[in-house]
């Protein structure tokens, strides 16, 4: 099946990101991390909403107590209530090292797992320094043991929770490895044909398929379980850089996308990029897993 999304919302993203639904209050929320702004959307009546954020933005998840966020900022993790502007710190991460936090999502049990981005001094060449990190219920922040990352991504896992998806942009392959409290080995679930693009943002549908927004490659494809490719989108703009399900049914996908890195000529021909995309799959997608939290006083405190 090949597919053509659509523009949802022109939003001229810098670089459109962490894009999930909240199937409680029927809206789509995503970041523009390099704008630090947090984005709202609520398709049934287009009604669009921003907030300003500390400092960028990279991911987020929504979490048990309605109307809040756990937030994957550049530097640490918040809780962030949108209603009252409310921002409650939980951690710096990383604070020894010149990396910034990246992608990242919710296991199936309800804990945040992300991993982070190397931003050397002076621009130089990314290198993989970088981890990925599961917050715990209670607060408690664990290293996984794979490997370093320069540009981490993909993280996705499984509708049975045993299998998370990962991968380092830099490297052009998305990994896999059995998940649980232990971690297995990495093992190679897809590599990238040809010289070009790379591995962005996923999401897993109902039937265990991984759909990956393919940065530089202007698509999104999904790859079976087995890891065969099945499917594309085809994004109208060259830097597609991740995918969730929502809507009716979960069965519309939404794909955010970057202006970021585009000269004049690439951004006279590709008026769409930093637009919010959409595709109707006759795949339906799964329910955001919520972190539980925040805790009480953060709330009393809001």
């Amino acid at each position: 099946m090949n597919a053509r999304a659509t523009v949802a919302m022109q939003v001229h993203n810098t670089l459109g990101e962490g894009v999930l639904w909240c199937d409680r209050g029927q809206v789509l929320y995503w970041t523009d991390i390099h704008a630090s702004t947090l984005w709202r959307y609520r398709p049934h009546d287009g009604a669009l909403h921003q907030w300003d954020m500390p400092e960028r933005l990279a991911s987020f998840a929504l979490c048990e107590a309605d109307g809040w966020l756990l937030l994957g900022l550049a530097s640490q993790l918040a809780f962030f209530q949108p209603a009252s502007g409310h921002l409650s710190p939980i951690m710096d991460v990383e604070a020894e090292l010149p990396t910034r936090l990246n992608d990242g999502a919710c296991d199936r049990q309800g804990r945040f797992v992300f991993g982070t981005l190397h931003e050397p001094p002076g621009g130089g060449p990314k290198q993989p320094v970088g981890g990925f990190y599961r917050l715990n219920h209670d607060l408690s922040l664990e290293r996984l043991p794979l490997p370093g990352v320069a540009i981490s991504n993909s993280v996705a896992f499984s509708p049975d929770g045993d299998t998370m998806y990962f991968c380092d942009s830099l490297t052009r392959r998305i990994q896999c490895c059995d998940y649980g409290d232990l971690i297995g080995s990495p093992r190679v679930f897809v590599e990238l044909d040809g010289p070009h693009g790379e591995p962005d943002g996923s999401s897993v549908d109902s039937d265990g398929g991984l759909w990956n927004a393919q940065w530089g490659l202007g698509r999104v494809v999904r790859y079976t379980s087995e890891g065969k490719m099945d499917r594309c989108i085809d994004v109208a703009a060259s830097q597609p850089t991740r995918v969730a399900f929502g809507g009716t049914g979960l069965s519309t996908i939404y794909i955010t996308s970057a202006r970021d890195g585009l000269d004049d000529a690439a951004l006279a021909s590709q008026p769409y990029a930093g637009a919010l995309f959409a595709v109707h799959s006759d795949i339906g997608g799964l329910p955001e897993p919520r972190f539980p939290g925040p805790p009480p006083h953060v709330i009393a405190a809001a």
